[in-house]
């Protein structure tokens, strides 16, 4: 059975737990997070090397298939985060949100016209291929609820301007980058912290107040330590990571 949409699904305050995706190409690395019983992978374009046509192909899979497929996509500009919706993902995060306002550009990009002005391309992965046009509003009313928004949350100004960015009608989730967090707070790697944990706390906060899903991108220690606070939008690891302890279970065979 598919588990897509997860965005309806954790804003009804269920768990989403995937991976982010920084090394393989292959469309086909969907169809092994679906068969392994994730909801979602994340390709990484802003430290990935993958661009639009990789997106899109495995986008396209995933929407086959019923998982879903995000980005992270390198920065903050229209060129970035409409092309890569138009490549057909359920999911778009911004890095380093700083403050409202940049979180309002994001979802104006984001959205459709009743939440943002996002463009339309009528014809593309994101319509099936098909010419969405004729639809009018309810194509695009359709599209503001299929498409996750994230605001990545990662820098000290960030925490200083939470509520400002959750407030942001259009932001649909607060996710924690707690490696250039805790450089930001000048704790780096430091995942303990006292620095830290208020810090996300802030953030677990303001997404309570203003009704916004709460996530993190984490180790399975820092994550299990927030899942019962709030935090059910769960992503861990990344593929290089995953092949790399698999690769080092076998080293026993020497034995």
């Amino acid at each position: 059975m598919s588990r897509a949409n997860t965005r309806a699904r954790l804003l009804n305050k269920e768990s989403a737990v995937g991976t982010m995706i920084r090394l393989i190409r292959s469309p086909a690395i969907v169809l092994v997070a679906k068969d392994a019983g994730l909801d979602f992978v994340m390709f990484d374009m802003e430290h990935g090397p993958f661009g639009f046509e990789t997106i899109t192909d495995a986008a396209s899979l995933a929407r086959a298939e019923g998982i879903d497929c995000w980005v992270r996509v390198p920065e903050l500009t229209k060129g970035y985060v409409s092309r890569a919706l138009d490549c057909g993902v359920s999911g778009i995060m911004v890095p380093m949100i700083k403050d409202g306002d940049e979180a309002f550009q994001f979802a104006q990009w984001a959205k459709y016209q009743g939440l943002g002005n996002r463009g339309l391309g009528g014809w593309g992965a994101h319509t099936h291929y098909r010419d969405a046009s004729p639809q009018g509003q309810q194509f695009l009313d359709s599209e503001n609820e299929r498409i996750l928004t994230i605001a990545q949350i990662e820098c000290a100004q960030a925490i200083e301007n939470i509520d400002a960015i959750a407030s942001v009608d259009g932001i649909d989730a607060l996710l924690i980058g707690p490696a250039d967090l805790s450089n930001s707070l000048g704790i780096g790697g430091q995942f303990s912290h006292p620095l830290l944990n208020e810090a996300i706390a802030r953030v677990s906060e303001s997404a309570l107040r203003h009704d916004k899903i709460f996530g993190i991108h984490s180790a399975e220690t820092l994550l299990r330590s927030w899942m019962d606070r709030g935090c059910t939008l769960r992503m861990s690891s990344m593929d290089i990571e995953l092949l790399r302890d698999g690769m080092q279970s076998l080293t026993k065979l020497r034995d």
